[in-house]
């Protein structure tokens, strides 16, 4: 505790609560927001609610107060895209120390731990070692627009280092179609079966990938994404989960043919590749489902079962967040419509009154801000995948 709280005064009482909920003493609640992202409400409203002052992102809906590389990699995205740079150092130099035992620099680079948390005897540290591809992916690639957009050639040497370790760990070469992005380096090859998760190649990211490395596997990758997709997509939804097994594209044998809450960022992702990529178009008519689900029910479905198309429950404001850049591309103004209308909640105050009576929760925030963000002009990609932040011409 530090010094000067009086036990049992206010002051002590809170720095326990934030203390039993993981956050470094000394650091601070939450991250100051910079000025130069002031008028982004629902950016303000994140770091203020999920994201300590030392950098680490926290997920207070699940048991272990978790931090995951996904959050890190996230929230480093939005900072730059607010051109909030000491918000990147901070959320780069926890993930370093935290999730990669300060082996993070351009010489010795390690893949992040994916989960970290409060353990079975109340210290807090890694929960499970082994690395997120998807995440690795947006880190690599937030590195080096953030050493492009903020001219620092230490960003960008550490984007190259953490994009090999990539190539090296999580990404193999399946017979019969080439390079593939695993969900990980341990876990997802068993026997003749490999696991694969669509979620986890968005295009933009691997366009930008290859834009900066053009020698490395990420237009590959960005294809056989494709192919994945359009393969497990037969009516139009796409699968949380999928396999490859004897030369072609199964169904998962532990997840079945669901697509739900993992499946939903494809079709963020969909729509928000630049129009000028040779795959946007294929990408997004091979995901056609969700948008005639939305037409006849006016809700996207929680649930689908993907090889017959039959959906089942209501969506939350996550689903509404991810759909809003996929409706825009297709140029639906209805179902971009209900999309704004919904994602409206996440520039309300704390507190105010909200869509069915419940507080977004962290999902909520953080594919808000990717689908809000987007949606509003506050960021695109260009057809190279290169980030294109609405600051770069309005500052």
């Amino acid at each position: 505790m530090q010094a000067g709280f009086k036990r049992g005064s206010k002051a002590a009482v809170l720095t326990l609560a934030l203390f039993s909920m993981g956050f470094t003493p000394g650091a601070g609640a939450f991250a100051p927001v910079t000025k130069e992202c002031a008028d982004w409400n629902a950016y303000r409203t994140f770091a203020s609610r999920f994201i300590q002052a030392d950098g680490r992102v926290v997920d207070f809906s699940t048991p272990a107060q978790q931090t995951t590389s996904e959050g890190q990699s996230y929230a480093m995205f939005f900072a730059l895209v607010a051109n909030d740079r000491a918000m990147f150092d901070r959320l780069l130099n926890w993930t370093r120390a935290n999730l990669a035992a300060n082996q993070f620099d351009a010489n010795t680079m390690r893949l992040p731990s994916w989960q970290w948390g409060r353990k079975a005897d109340g210290s807090f540290g890694v929960l499970d070692p082994n690395s997120a591809s998807d995440s690795d992916v947006w880190i690599a690639y937030d590195l080096l627009q953030a050493g492009r957009l903020w001219n620092e050639p230490r960003y960008t040497r550490l984007g190259e280092a953490l994009a090999a370790q990539i190539v090296k760990h999580e990404v193999a070469s399946l017979d019969g179609i080439g390079p593939m992005l695993l969900p990980g380096p341990q876990g997802f090859q068993i026997g003749d079966v490999t696991r694969l998760n669509p979620s986890y190649s968005p295009l933009p990211v691997l366009r930008g990938l290859a834009s900066a490395m053009p020698k490395g596997p990420w237009n590959a990758l960005a294809e056989n994404g494709y192919k994945l997709v359009s393969v497990t997509s037969p009516r139009g939804f796409a699968p949380d989960w999928a396999a490859y097994k004897s030369g072609q594209f199964v169904v998962d044998p532990q997840n079945a043919d669901t697509g739900s809450y993992d499946a939903i960022r494809v079709y963020l992702w969909a729509g928000m590749a630049s129009s000028a990529d040779p795959l946007s178009k294929p990408w997004l008519a091979a995901l056609g489902g969700m948008r005639q689900a939305v037409a006849q029910t006016g809700i996207p479905p929680e649930r689908v079962a993907v090889s017959t198309g039959v959906g089942s429950g209501e969506g939350p404001l996550s689903y509404w967040a991810s759909l809003g850049p996929y409706f825009k591309a297709l140029g639906d103004d209805r179902g971009l419509g209900l999309a704004r209308t919904h994602l409206a909640v996440l520039d309300a105050p704390i507190g105010s009154p909200v869509i069915n009576n419940r507080e977004p929760v962290y999902y909520d925030r953080v594919l808000g801000l990717f689908g809000a963000g987007f949606i509003e002009g506050r960021y695109r990609f260009d057809e190279a995948g290169r980030l294109v932040p609405s600051w770069r011409s309005a500052c």
